[in-house]
């Protein structure tokens, strides 16, 4: 496949060599010119993965792609949530669109595919931090679309023996495991930072996970996905590994730094921007999000320490019902 893969930050140039080692014409498309000149002058990204050499793959600024995403067979967007509508609403011809972008757009609430009008549309999710991937370490994502070819074709030009993808079509359940994971994982850093112990970080996750799927449920979604590599499996790698944004930003707020300077230090943070989203969406649909509500209240300049002793505090019930016992 010729494919243009736009924003070449860690996970997209990462992405990009993983596309070039299987035999694919890559172009990475960014606005930054000091990344693409570095890109084509060394064959490295020198902001981001710069140890990584990335032979084969050619770089273009933004304002000089028209005609590269007017020809590719796939055009693969990773920028952050924030920039996907712009970024799609502005991108030439009408090519299948791959997103690894996991989020919501914070301006209207939508989940991101639905905003790539007047093409195909796929979302590849799951446990897949960018370093591993680039080191060609093994890993495993979804391809999840509502265009089951798109999904199927997709899957046998990324797959590999060290990135194994399976298909899944319930599009909306893989996005909202996508948004929702990088709330829990601020909260499972909150834990972190304030010492809380293993027992209490793996019971945030546990009920993360019900609240994840319990509004999934109430938005059309699949029970099985968020059993999956978009839901539990990227939601364990993503509040425990050590380098994670989400989890490395609830860690320094835990430790009594403000979300806002956490942001200034790590850079974009997901889970900062899907967190209202998601609280707002909750809200209408009348479900209850009690780990999301708490990361809301503390990113609105609410005590950490608060955090346990809220979500500890609540009415008992019985697991999997609203009755106690």
């Amino acid at each position: 496949m010729k494919v243009g893969v736009l924003g070449a930050g860690t996970w997209g140039t990462a992405f990009a060599h993983l596309l070039v080692g299987r035999g694919h014409e890559v172009t990475l498309v960014d606005s930054d010119e000091e990344v693409v000149r570095s890109l084509n002058e060394s064959g490295r990204n020198l902001r981001h993965l710069p140890e990584l050499e990335l032979k084969g793959v050619k770089a273009l600024i933004v304002a000089e792609a028209e005609e590269l995403f007017e020809r590719v067979d796939l055009a693969v967007v990773a920028v952050p949530s924030r920039a996907f509508a712009a970024a799609v609403a502005a991108l030439p011809g009408s090519s299948p669109l791959l997103s690894l972008t996991k989020g919501l757009d914070p301006v209207s609430n939508a989940r991101l595919s639905t905003l790539a009008e007047g093409r195909s549309v796929a979302v590849l999710s799951g446990p897949n931090f960018a370093e591993e991937i680039a080191a060609g370490l093994p890993a495993a994502a979804v391809i999840a679309s509502e265009d089951g070819e798109l999904a199927g074709r997709l899957q046998a030009e990324i797959a590999s023996t060290a990135f194994r993808a399976y298909v899944n079509l319930d599009l909306i359940g893989v996005e909202l495991c996508g948004a929702g994971k990088n709330v829990i994982a601020l909260a499972a850093g909150a834990v972190d930072g304030l010492g809380l112990g293993d027992n209490a970080k793996a019971a945030l996750m546990t009920r993360g996970l019900a609240e994840m799927t319990r509004f999934g449920l109430a938005s059309g979604a699949r029970a099985d996905t968020f059993a999956g590599l978009a839901g539990m499996g990227d939601l364990i790698a993503t509040c425990w590994h050590p380098h994670g944004r989400n989890r490395r930003a609830g860690e320094l707020i835990g430790r009594g730094v403000t979300p806002e300077q956490a942001r200034e230090q790590i850079g974009t943070v997901e889970g900062m921007v899907a967190a209202p989203v998601l609280n707002e969406m909750a809200q209408q649909a009348g479900v209850e999000l009690p780990v999301t509500e708490a990361v809301c209240a503390i990113l609105g300049g609410g005590e950490v320490k608060d955090l346990a002793v809220e979500l500890m505090g609540r009415k008992l019930t019985g697991e999997w019902s609203a009755s106690p016992v």
